[in-house]
């Protein structure tokens, strides 16, 4: 009995240092392969900024230089001298902003008539809704090519804009977040004599801006870095986005990595600094609709 008392007590206590030694070995590992994955993702970003006010000399020294020798701001005015990057850098912000408001006001009231409206078919309307989400957008980009351009608004606003005035993702993650507002709260407010309408923008969007917020940031950005609509429905350079504007500086005739780097950066910006003080609201957002 004590021999097995003995070797119980013993047998106990090996496992025990074996496991904090895994336990270490493991979060070491954890940190390392989270430090790869930092460095992976950061030093692209940070080569885009230290590249934009590097010289020639820098940029194309073997090996590639990771530090400027001497700071230079030539590649951003040189970038602005080769594209009108100013008119384009407008041209993003106006179809970024103009689509952000229109995705937002239409996933709003979407999301409230399927959550708060009597309406029949309710579910399987929804679902036909949702299964826009699965239908890939080269499928349908030549009809809408085809449309706008057979109504004149090629190399507009309007034709920038209009094929994505709404959108399943944002009356999809709204209904989630809608859906998790007390009953009491809404029947309160109709004694009250709250209507739909005033209900909806004094009491529920109110209370549902992390979602909204966390909708605009990624309507957004999505907006920001289109490329492949604004290349094919604009004509003209004064027409074109920030995007299209990047590409040409890759033209053989001036290709020049600093005037590439220094244009990327200035199309970082904006999505860095969304990303940067929206994150908060971007993770609220997503799991504002995860638990009801």
């Amino acid at each position: 009995m004590s021999a097995t008392r003995y070797t119980l007590t013993e047998t106990r206590a090996i496992p025990e240092g074996a496991f904090r030694t895994r336990e270490l070995f493991g979060h070491l590992a954890v940190y390392a392969l989270l430090g790869a994955a930092v460095v992976t993702v950061a030093f692209p970003v940070y080569y885009a900024f230290a590249g934009a006010v590097m010289g020639p000399s820098d940029l194309s020294s073997y090996p590639p230089a990771l530090l400027p020798h001497s700071v230079t701001g030539r590649n951003f005015t040189g970038a602005v001298e080769a594209i009108p990057l100013g008119r384009q850098y407008l041209n993003s912000a106006v179809t970024a902003g103009a689509i952000t408001l229109a995705q937002l006001l239409t996933s709003i009231l979407a999301a409230y008539a399927f959550v708060f409206l009597p309406l029949r078919w309710r579910a399987a309307v929804f679902a036909v809704f949702l299964a826009t989400l699965m239908v890939p957008w080269e499928a349908v980009i030549i009809p809408n090519y085809l449309t706008l351009s057979g109504w004149g608004l090629g190399n507009t606003y309007f034709g920038l804009v209009l094929p994505f005035l709404a959108s399943g993702f944002g009356t999809f993650m709204l209904r989630q977040s809608f859906r998790q507002f007390p009953a009491e709260l809404r029947d309160a407010a109709r004694i009250d004599g709250a209507g739909h309408w005033r209900f909806l923008w004094r009491i529920l969007v109110p209370l549902n801006r992390p979602s909204l917020a966390a909708i605009a940031i990624y309507v957004f950005l999505s907006a920001w870095n289109q490329y492949f609509w604004p290349l094919i429905i604009t004509r003209t350079a004064r027409m074109q986005t920030l995007q299209i504007g990047l590409a040409s500086l890759r033209d053989a005739e001036r290709a020049d990595p600093g005037l590439i780097l220094a244009g990327v950066v200035l199309s970082l910006l904006p999505t860095l600094a969304l990303v940067v003080f929206g994150q908060r609201f971007i993770v609220r957002g997503l799991t504002a609709g995860a638990v009801r």
